[in-house]
């Protein structure tokens, strides 16, 4: 009786040793990411695509403007089956606006590209051309709009930011499209090419001036536009547009701060002022 318990025994400890190296190997976490597509290729592809579309189009005048431009940034993406239009000899995705008539002049327009892909380095973001029409259909302003990253702390106050400001008060449509220029160009990015392995979504989770990178501007993406919102426009002022220039370190530039003040102020390290000193620091301002 006792050999055939413990024989029991045996059985089932083998038993739940092949049952748990079998959940094991199913839960294995190397096996079971699938594997993060080549984004160089998804942006060939998708240049590709775009070169042999059909255009629905090859002027202003023939697009439909019955989309108002929302309030505040509302969110878009331009995919492969998007219609494709023929501008100034190129082939682009595009969309088309009527701006909000009577607005107190100037006002602005706020644009934010999310980032197709999982690595920084390997990615894309489509950077938009605004062509601004009159009653008429006819251009009166043309700009490819630049763009500058900022990361915060969600999503929708990540990504790369830009804006337009709309002066004329002819202005009555938008067009949104990407010219042949923004095509071939990129966007400075300021972010460690580190995966998201939280899941938050953001591209790279640490600053690292020593690991910067240009991010390629594609045909398509997501994208959000609308009138400037007072986020976007923190966005904005904080947003990093180009390599910063090199300084003389952190150390530096608090001893040249604190001379310039001691000299300011009259006073030595072990005087204490008696008045306000007030030092006012510009913010990153990326005007377009």
């Amino acid at each position: 009786m006792l050999r055939r318990l413990l024989h029991l025994i045996a059985v089932w400890l083998l038993c739940a040793g092949l049952l748990a190296c079998h959940t094991m190997g199913r839960l294995d976490p190397f096996k079971a990411l699938p594997q993060a597509p080549d984004m160089t290729q998804v942006l060939a592809q998708a240049k590709l695509k775009l070169q042999h579309a059909t255009p629905c189009c090859n002027s202003y005048a023939d697009f439909s403007y019955q989309t108002r431009l929302p309030w505040q940034p509302t969110r878009f993406q331009f995919g492969a089956n998007s219609p494709v239009a023929n501008l100034n000899g190129s082939r682009t995705h595009f969309m088309t606006f009527a701006l909000p008539y009577g607005l107190k002049l100037p006002y602005e327009i706020g644009f934010k590209a999310e980032i197709n892909g999982r690595w920084v380095h390997s990615s894309y973001l489509f950077a938009p051309t605004f062509t601004i029409l009159d009653a008429a259909f006819q251009p009166i302003a043309n700009q490819d709009v630049a763009l500058c990253e900022y990361m915060g702390w969600s999503d929708a106050t990540s990504g790369a930011f830009g804006r337009v400001v709309i002066r004329s008060p002819e202005a009555r449509y938008l067009v949104l499209y990407s010219s042949a220029s923004q095509l071939s160009s990129n966007t400075y990015w300021e972010q460690s090419a580190v995966d998201d392995t939280a899941g938050t979504g953001l591209m790279g989770g640490m600053r690292d001036s020593s690991n910067t990178m240009q991010v390629q501007h594609g045909p398509d993406g997501a994208f959000w536009v609308g009138m400037m919102s007072n986020a976007y426009r923190r966005a904005l002022d904080k947003a990093i547009c180009e390599k910063p220039k090199p300084g003389n370190g952190l150390l530096s530039d608090l001893g040249g701060t604190l001379e310039f003040w001691r000299h300011d102020t009259g006073t030595t390290g072990a005087d204490q002022p008696t008045g306000t000193a007030t030092a006012t620091v510009p913010a990153n301002t990326a005007t377009h």
